[in-house]
């Protein structure tokens, strides 16, 4: 008889790293053969910019995501409950309410945490004692060990299980796809949310010093508006005297994503809050060197020195300076990008994921 497997995970859209793990979930042929698999989207955000706002009109997407896990739980019965638990935020008491139904009716549970803030919970007693309720008799998934201390003091390490995200490889989707020749001016690209939290700021401070340094670039911003509007980015670029050698893109999917991925010719992803960084993965795929930071999950997929360089978060003279190396080195470029492909090759597809993943699920009892 097929295990029975009830998922509640976030869906695009919006499109961010939870949704689109979830998406690669759902519509695995490795993951769901041999299974019997329902699904739940978590989200109650339809994009972006939904995301912390217009509470009330999302208490009716709530209550509809509750009413279809208590019918899943009383006519599916599933032998095994997934949630993808949001860690931060209000998310985190939306979510649980979820889990303790599923405990109620004494299911199977493992995690899937995408995200981090565990860490901070542990400083107030409601999220303390709440938190002992959550975790215990439940597996975890992490997606490195890295990131094992966020949830150390409620999970033994037997019950936590590592999987490393993976994407789908350009190359294999669109074989006639090719890396063109790099640049004469240096191709920065950051792609990711306008968002504090993913470093914009950081970046563009970073580019005001190698501006300084009359060093030839031109870095373009990809991504949704967010807590940062494009208003607001141009304002900065203006403020710091950037006019000439940034600008903002706008959002960019599927071909035109990709293509922007295949001119550049460095990967910058200054974050100061991330799990794990699949668009580093992406970067990677496309033979980028990667500048990021040394945040979350990042140090198990950039390897410092070899298929690219981490700095501290937050701090843009250390950005700008590995940076300035990249610019300046056109080998060091290459040899970082082509150690970086080789990599992701090994380590990070998609279908190394699913396997990956589907042997844990196996293993849950």
């Amino acid at each position: 008889m097929k295990k029975k497997i009830l998922f509640i995970l976030h869906l695009p859209p919006p499109v961010h790293g939870s949704s689109m793990v979830g998406q690669y979930i759902k519509d695995s042929s490795i993951i769901n053969e041999g299974i019997h698999s329902e699904f739940i989207n978590l989200g109650t955000s339809k994009s972006l910019d939904e995301i912390g706002k217009n509470p009330f009109q999302k208490i009716g997407v709530y209550l509809k995501i509750v009413f279809e896990t208590l019918k899943q739980l009383i006519v599916f019965r599933p032998n095994l409950v997934y949630i993808a638990l949001t860690a931060k935020g209000k998310a985190f008491y939306k979510d649980s309410f979820i889990v303790l139904l599923a405990k109620l009716f004494r299911k199977k549970i493992v995690y899937h945490l995408h995200n981090r803030s565990m860490m901070g919970r542990q400083e107030k007693w409601f999220d303390v004692v709440l938190c002992k309720m959550l975790f215990k008799n439940t597996d975890v998934i992490l997606l490195s060990k890295y990131l094992y201390p966020e949830i150390q003091k409620y999970v033994p390490e037997n019950r936590v299980h590592y999987c490393p995200n993976g994407i789908p490889d350009a190359f294999t989707k669109i074989p006639n796809l090719q890396i063109p020749n790099r640049n004469e001016v240096v191709q920065i690209l950051f792609l990711s949310n306008l968002m504090k939290a993913k470093g914009v700021f950081v970046l563009l401070e970073a580019c005001r010093i190698l501006h300084e340094r009359q060093l030839r670039f031109h870095c373009t911003f990809i991504g949704g508006e967010s807590d940062i509007t494009s208003e607001i980015f141009q304002e900065k670029v203006s403020e710091l005297g950037l006019t000439e050698s940034v600008h903002y893109a706008g959002r960019k999917y599927g071909d035109e994503k990709e293509l922007a991925f295949s001119e550049a010719d460095i990967f910058a992803f200054p974050t100061l809050n991330e799990t794990f960084g699949l668009v580093n993965l992406e970067a990677m795929q496309f033979s980028l060197p990667v500048v990021s930071t040394i945040e979350g999950g990042i140090p198990d997929v950039v390897k410092e020195g070899k298929t690219g360089f981490l700095v501290e978060k937050g701090n843009a003279e250390a950005f700008a300076e590995k940076l300035e190396i990249l610019i300046n080195n056109v080998e060091l470029r290459q040899q970082m990008g082509e150690a970086g492909r080789l990599r992701f090759e090994k380590r990070f597809t998609l279908k190394t994921f699913e396997n990956c993943f589907s042997s844990i699920i196996f293993k849950i009892k």
